[in-house]
């Protein structure tokens, strides 16, 4: 059985529009530059499997018709990617068990520091709804009666760490990340999906821009590149018409069967 993965959100750290309604260079009128913060979701005939909690957690899931976590993935610590992590307390409500997440050492120690009620349990009213695993470079996750591999691969995101997850040596997502070591670069063959950051059109330091997306695409070669992490300036179809055809942006609720 295939899998699916879902691009919850694929809007940069203030959104588009933004909280105070801002469009920048995008036609409002186009529902694929209405972007939430980056998250998105494997599912597996097993496992509903959560890459990041972003602060619009609770509209991805509703909207997508999501009503169950099993695990959760985080790729770093910013608060794009972690401030949405109460909304994951339903599901705690729902199996009375904790979700296990997975965190590398710094995002672990920010996100117990920063919301220690979610590990720790304060009364019986309040109990713990997370369990904390540090990540491994590979581990096993269930696909119906089958299993498949989750590969962790480090890369820079300006001046700290993000985790790129690659399921099945299909897909690659990559939603935060300023350079990938070429160490790793034979992870990254071969693919047919390759979900990659691409900020907007000139430089900054802890984000690719557009030129630098598509080098890294030349190199690695995969079936298809979806652009993520999409900043106000990048208006959906103006840049569709700028890309070759195996790659595109990103839209909220991009669904990809692998």
């Amino acid at each position: 059985m295939s899998m699916k993965f879902t691009i919850l959100g694929c809007g940069s750290s203030m959104g588009v529009p933004r909280a105070d309604g801002y469009f920048g260079k995008c036609n409002p009128k186009n529902f694929k530059n209405h972007r939430t913060r980056c998250s998105a979701i494997l599912q597996t005939k097993t496992d509903n499997i959560l890459i990041d909690t972003s602060p619009d957690l609770r509209n991805q899931l509703i909207k997508n018709k999501i009503s169950k976590i099993d695990k959760v993935l985080y790729s770093h610590m910013h608060a794009d990617q972690t401030h949405g992590i109460n909304d994951l307390r339903v599901f705690f409500i729902k199996n009375k068990n904790p979700i296990p997440i997975y965190a590398d050492k710094k995002t672990k120690k920010y996100l117990i520091s920063t919301f220690s009620y979610c590990f720790k349990s304060s009364n019986e009213e309040y109990p713990a709804i997370l369990k904390m695993n540090l990540i491994k470079d590979k581990f096993l996750i269930k696909n119906g009666s089958k299993k498949i591999t989750i590969r962790t691969v480090k890369v820079e995101h300006g001046k700290v760490d993000s985790i790129c997850y690659i399921f099945d040596k299909k897909l690659a997502y990559i939603s935060d990340v300023s350079k990938i070591y070429k160490k790793d670069f034979r992870f990254f063959k071969n693919l047919k999906y390759l979900i990659i950051d691409c900020l907007w059109y000139k430089n900054h330091p802890s984000h690719l821009n557009l030129k630098k997306s598509l080098e890294l695409i030349n190199v690695f070669s995969p079936k298809r590149a979806i652009l993520t992490n999409l900043h106000s300036e990048i208006d959906y179809e103006f840049l569709k018409k700028k890309l070759p055809k195996n790659i595109v942006p990103a839209f909220d609720g991009q669904k990809l069967y692998i």
